[in-house]
């Protein structure tokens, strides 16, 4: 068996080298010396020796003395030439060449690759794209092809006399679309009924059927959020407080298919729940002046909704585009709460920045007002409907998750020429038509027959300049659709996920009805409703024995005036926002045997006013048994309070006066929304199903690392596309994933199917179709040869390395 991963490993990285991290910088450290020192003979249109180095498809090409230069090369024409001691052959041919630390750059440079910034060029382009939005005239639909964007490319493609691709079957769309707006595959099941469906309308019902699914939508789409507003469940910065998590409301926003205009509003102009974006990184000890908390507001609110580069502007006025360093740091001043000085390649200039917006021609924010009215101003301008950057942004990203490739390349570079500014602009047209229902636009997308089409190759060297859309390209699983399609596929993942959220909607429907089992409470005394006073704080508690840890475990709770619960000790939820009410998760940090809830509540005001409490949460187990925990005279009091320590309670000394909770005389007197909102989201709960936990919801590891999910410290809006060969080690001998193949042999034996019935369930989960006739009689060479599970495991692994399971086409 070892001998099979071995080929099978080799087939897969074959074409892939892994060059590490690049540590040259090629914006600041390479664009500053081939300006200095090529401009004059290699640079924009210029090509002496038919040499240009104006962008890197150039430079690779080489000129009439041959190539120039390879990546990674430890020899080459260029070093020789910018080293050479001989003043005839030396370039350049003027002055007194590189200097010793210069060459060391461009050595190093080309040791590691030859960076370049994607669809980077030294000639300043001509094409300045435009800010407001733009309806083009749609032409006429060819062959009774009538989706919007068919009739926008089969023109383009008309016009360039390239045939159209041809349509993949529906058992491919069927696993294509699935992964691309779920990140999961078609179950068996599901795919036999899909293929039995009508042919007619089965595509677009499946469409719908699968955008549906709000939970497996937004746990997907999570992981694109994720990497985009740098939220992630661990490292840099949580420790030490200066990073905070966004998820509980990232997930409600995406469950609840928040208008992608409201969406962009909260962030920029944030709630308690959403201001771990805006509010970046608080690195330790001193930190680079284009590294601060303003700076980096700058750099991610222009990268990721408009598609801008600011994080060369700064340091100094870009190189690469055309935005200035006082631009960067007007966007910086919105933010701040204090005078914002200008600093030029980390040294101050003595100036301070003016807060400003981008694009004044749409209006400015008021330099004078507070920041949190600047940033109400900012998030307003963000999202006007003449601001056509915004939604160009957005469908972009869309386009280039769906097809491959964005059209405009790359997807942060949106000053680029797109192949195509009509799909563009309809597309943007069509998201803010459809009041920025982004499932909307998803659908338009995956419903064309574009889309639809037989997957391209991905290119090795993607020239952004060159390029022309002939079809949507082969894509890679990210690490969370990997994982994902094996712990489908297996049931071999975690069982609780590490982050705390309410897996299910959780909107107010104001005809959903529930019977409350729980009651308002607090500390009132025997026989009294006297009224708590103002600052008042107590702590609350329940305790309860499991026999067994439920595999669902979700609760609502609100407080007049606030609350924080915690589950054995652990932190869960905590809010001040009366009347607020939230869902809560609660299947994490609970377990079988002792479990103590505890609800530390204050009453807030200036003078005594009416406090009370509502806990109500309902636990389901394996077999099918539910248990609701509410609040009620059953529940404990103190006025001690735990100390909270890296979000974990501890009493300093155990408290030994607890005393019965009382409930509140007028149990209908807060108001009828909040009622309402209760029993809605109370009923939410009661229908919630048992999810099986996704890599979006895990924690970053080895394994995760290795296939692409990044650390989240900075925006990424693009993961690696090719097989590193250090992923290649890990998919062979990694011990995380040989723990989870044992594992999943483990489950999959206890299916009890015979070799031929086993055989094929494995090959229609994995990859959507029945074995042919050798495939069938390795796997049963392999199962009969294995004792136990061994035979198991390595078929699990021989399926899970095809590129037909890996890649999306």
């Amino acid at each position: 068996m070892a001998a099979i991963r071995n080929i099978l490993i080799t087939l897969l990285s074959f074409s892939s080298l892994h060059h590490g991290e690049a540590k040259t910088d090629f914006s600041h450290d390479i664009v500053p010396i081939l300006r200095k020192h090529c401009a004059d003979c290699h640079l924009g249109e210029k090509r002496k020796g038919g040499f240009s180095m104006n962008t890197r498809a150039d430079l690779l090409s080489g000129g009439e003395s041959g190539k120039a230069v390879s990546p990674g090369a430890a020899k080459s024409l260029l070093l020789d030439l910018l080293t050479t001691k001989d003043e005839d052959d030396r370039m350049p041919p003027k002055g007194p060449g590189l200097s010793p630390a210069e060459i060391d750059r461009i050595r190093s440079w080309i040791a590691e690759g030859l960076s370049w910034e994607s669809g980077f060029a030294f000639d300043k382009p001509a094409y300045e794209p435009p800010l407001k939005p733009r309806q083009p005239k749609l032409p006429p639909a060819m062959s009774g092809r009538t989706n919007t964007i068919d009739r926008i490319i089969d023109s383009y493609l008309s016009q360039r006399q390239i045939p159209l691709p041809g349509e993949i079957s529906d058992a491919a769309f069927a696993r294509r679309l699935h992964l691309d707006l779920v990140g999961l595959l078609p179950e068996p099941e599901a795919l036999e009924s899909f293929l039995a469906t009508p042919a007619a309308t089965r595509r677009s019902e499946l469409i719908n059927r699968v955008l549906a699914d709000d939970v497996a939508y937004a746990e997907h789409w999570l992981t694109f959020w994720n990497d985009l507003l740098r939220n992630d469940y661990s490292g840099t910065g949580f420790i030490t407080g200066g990073r905070k998590q966004i998820t509980d409301w990232l997930y409600r926003a995406l469950v609840n298919n928040k208008p992608f205009n409201e969406f962009v509003r909260e962030l920029i102009a944030p709630t308690p729940a959403s201001e771990g974006f805006i509010n970046g990184i608080k690195w330790r000890g001193n930190v680079n002046a284009s590294q601060t908390l303003e700076v980096q507001f700058a750099q991610n609110v222009s990268q990721v909704f408009l598609g801008i580069n600011l994080k060369c502007a700064s340091c100094h006025d870009s190189f690469i585009d055309r935005w200035k360093l006082e631009e960067a740091y007007q966007l910086a001043a919105v933010y701040s709460t204090n005078k914002v000085e200008i600093n030029r390649c980390d040294k101050p200039i003595g100036k301070f920045a003016e807060p400003g917006w981008l694009f004044p021609e749409l209006g400015d924010v008021d330099a004078n007002a507070p920041q949190p009215l600047r940033l109400k101003q900012l998030a307003s301008l963000m999202t006007h409907p003449e601001n056509g950057r915004l939604t160009r942004t957005i469908v972009n990203r869309l386009w280039h998750r769906l097809m491959g490739r964005g059209i405009v390349h790359p997807v942060d570079a949106m000053q680029m020429e797109p192949w195509s500014a009509d799909l563009l602009d309809h597309l943007a047209s069509h998201l803010s038509d459809h009041n920025y229902d982004i499932k909307q636009t998803l659908a338009l997308i995956v419903s064309s027959r574009a889309y639809q089409s037989r997957a391209l190759p991905m290119p090795a060297e993607p020239d952004a300049r060159a390029y022309t859309f002939s079809g949507p390209l082969t894509r890679r699983m990210s690490a969370e659709q990997f994982l994902d399609a094996v712990w489908q596929i297996t049931e071999a993942g975690p069982s609780v996920p590490d982050v705390s959220v309410f897996r299910g909607r959780t909107e107010d429907q104001a005809d959903a009805k529930a019977n409350l089992h729980g009651m308002w409470i607090w500390s009132y005394p025997e026989g009294s409703q006297s009224i708590p006073k103002a600052g008042e704080t107590i702590t609350l508690r329940r305790q309860l024995t499991l026999a067994e840890r439920p595999e669902l475990a979700a609760g609502v709770i609100t407080a007049d005036n606030e609350y924080t619960l915690f589950v054995n000790n652990q932190q869960i939820a905590n809010d001040n926002f009366w009347p607020s009410v939230e869902v809560v998760p609660l299947e994490a940090a609970l377990k079988q045997g002792t479990n103590e809830i505890l609800l530390v509540v204050a009453n807030a005001g200036d003078k005594p006013n009416a406090a009370a409490v509502f806990f109500e949460a309902r636990l389901k187990f394996a077999d099918g048994s539910e248990q609701v925990i509410a609040t009620d005279e059953t529940w404990e009091w103190t006025p001690s309070v735990p100390q909270v320590k890296r979000e974990t309670a501890s009493f300093k000394k155990t408290p030994s006066d607890w005393k019965p909770a009382a409930a509140v005389e007028n149990q209908s007197f807060l108001p009828g929304k909040v009622r309402r909102e209760i029993s809605s989201k109370i009923s939410q709960i009661y229908a919630a199903k048992n999810h099986f936990v996704r890599a979006s919801l895990v924690k970053l590891d080895f394994l995760a690392r290795s296939l692409g999910r990044p650390f989240r410290d900075q925006v990424v809006s693009t993961r690696p596309e090719n097989l590193t060969t250090l992923q290649a080690i890990d998919l062979q001998n990694g011990e995380i994933l040989n723990e989870i193949l044992v594992r999943a042999a483990k489950n999959v034996a206890a299916r009890d199917l015979d070799a031929d019935a086993l055989v094929e369930w494995l090959y229609l989960s994995a990859i959507s179709r029945p074995p042919t006739d050798a495939e069938r009689k390795v796997a049963r060479a392999i199962l009969k040869d294995s004792p136990g599970n061994q035979g198991i495991e390595d078929l699990l692994w021989i399926l899970f390395m095809l590129p037909e399971f890996q890649l999306i086409r």
